[in-house]
């Protein structure tokens, strides 16, 4: 008779999501969890496999006698992207640069690195996506050439640690993770098992050698960066350019950031002799015009803590068929649905059967709510076919009830068009909490949209 061991049924196997950790009992294509495709693999049950060191080389100390300035930020002669890494690159600082292809990044980067061997330091730049040639002549158009940078075409992790221990260099670009991929790890280039090796090696590298290292990494059609989640989590800072192909200006946002803040932008514009940091780029969202233009008005946004001056164009044509157009450019429809419907029904607009054109100058996006009020006077502007004051800046959140909301740093957001030139401001009620406005600048409170409307005529405003 078979004795109750005997008896025992082996452990279930269970499957483990290599993108987010989800579990199953058995295996499935796609990951109920992250909804990514063949990232179950099989897992035992849980075993001590590591045992404790029997040599320590760096024991532990008390916090007070670590040096803390071996992680003082060093400056990349790039001032805007110094504003977003929170001063400069680290050492041994692992940097992650995600955005569209062709949106700038390795052009960026390459004014970096070239930047940094004139300061000068050692700067390995290792390009999977281009021949070395192809990366000298876009260096020689962006003015990019140093003495102590060192360039490499490399796909294999393998040759890609023995040039870091040949060159030993202070600042490691790698265009991009992606395209490079290890012997050792089955898989084409660019899959989950090859892209956590390939960081995991050069992570390794930067922290014990104190090597501050720029990786770039591609973006999935939706925006988000590819490749397995952990790659976000390993990585100390990840960086985000945005913008639009038919605009030059680029926007730089960190995403993450264990060094510093992650709500500074840096603004770029981007040329055929290279990328250029704007530090004043309000002027790129306006339209310079001697007279006030029905259907315009002028809001202040922030991105991150920098406020841009950014101005908003609305067209309103009689519709011609039974449903009315919707068009945006720079703005969110709902959003704008949302505004047309309260202007309609609580500032009595006839704005229901109008098509609607609404747009940004410069190629800015709005996403912010404080862009509300703006729109809103822009709409009715350009239905009452009468121009804002000008030198006019509006300001405020719109709700359904077409009441106007306060949002944050109203005096920030004045102080930056006042500087700009704007003497007239439309701003919530009581938004400005105790704060003053610029000396000078003529600041109207409104308590909703139908008040905000009413200025258009040169109804009775609250002054302040």
């Amino acid at each position: 008779m078979p004795t109750a061991s005997a008896r025992k049924k082996p452990p279930a196997p269970s499957y483990r999501c290599a993108e987010c950790g989800w579990t199953a009992i058995k295996w499935v294509g796609r990951c109920s969890e992250c909804q990514a495709w063949g990232t179950l693999e099989e897992v035992g049950q849980v075993g001590v496999h590591t045992a404790a060191a029997t040599v320590l080389e760096r024991p532990a100390v008390p916090i007070g006698e670590v040096d803390g300035s071996q992680a003082s930020a060093r400056p990349t002669g790039v001032s805007e992207f110094d504003r977003v890494l929170g001063g400069g690159l680290v050492p041994g600082a692992v940097i992650l640069v995600a955005g569209e292809p062709g949106i700038g990044k390795s052009t960026l980067l390459l004014d970096v690195a070239a930047r940094a061997a004139r300061g000068p330091r050692r700067v390995l730049y290792v390009s999977g996506e281009e021949s070395a040639a192809q990366v000298r002549v876009r260096a020689e158009r962006i003015e990019a050439l140093a003495r102590t940078l060192f360039l490499a075409s490399e796909t294999d992790l393998g040759t890609v640690l023995a040039q870091i221990d040949q060159v030993r260099p202070e600042l490691l670009v790698i265009d991009s993770v992606q395209t490079i991929a290890s012997t050792e790890i089955p898989g084409s280039p660019g899959n989950v098992s090859q892209v956590r090796e390939v960081a995991a090696a050069i992570i390794q590298v930067a922290k014990q050698r104190d090597i501050s290292v720029l990786l770039v990494g591609h973006v999935t059609k939706d925006g988000s960066i590819a490749g397995p989640r952990v790659l976000e989590h390993l990585v100390d800072v990840v960086v985000q350019f945005e913008g639009e192909r038919h605009s030059r200006l680029r926007l730089v946002r960190a995403a993450k950031n264990r060094y510093g803040p992650t709500d500074e932008v840096g603004c770029f514009d981007l040329s055929d002799v290279g990328i250029v940091g704007l530090p004043d780029p309000s002027g790129l969202f306006l339209t310079r015009r001697e007279q006030p233009v029905p259907g315009t008005c002028v809001t202040v946004t922030l991105e991150g803590r920098r406020p841009l001056v950014t101005e908003v164009q609305a067209l309103m044509v009689d519709g011609v068929q039974g449903n009315p157009r919707r068009t945006t450019s720079g703005i969110d429809s709902s959003r704008t649905a949302m505004i047309l419907a309260v202007l309609d029904r609580r500032a009595g607009l006839p704005v229901s059967r109008s098509d609607c054109y609404l747009s940004t100058v410069g190629g800015v996006r709005l996403s912010e709510p404080a862009a509300d009020l703006a729109i809103a006077l822009a709409i009715a502007s350009g239905v009452q076919d009468r121009p804002m004051g000008a030198g006019t800046v509006a300001v405020g959140e719109v709700g359904l009830a077409g009441e106007v909301r306060a949002v944050s740093g109203v005096a920030r957001r004045l102080a930056e068009a006042f500087r700009i030139g704007f003497r007239r401001a439309v701003i919530p009620a009581g938004s400005l909490a105790g704060e003053a406005a610029p000396e000078g600048m003529q600041v109207v409170e409104v308590d909703d949209v139908r008040d905000a409307v009413r200025l258009i005529d040169g109804g009775g405003p609250r002054l302040t």
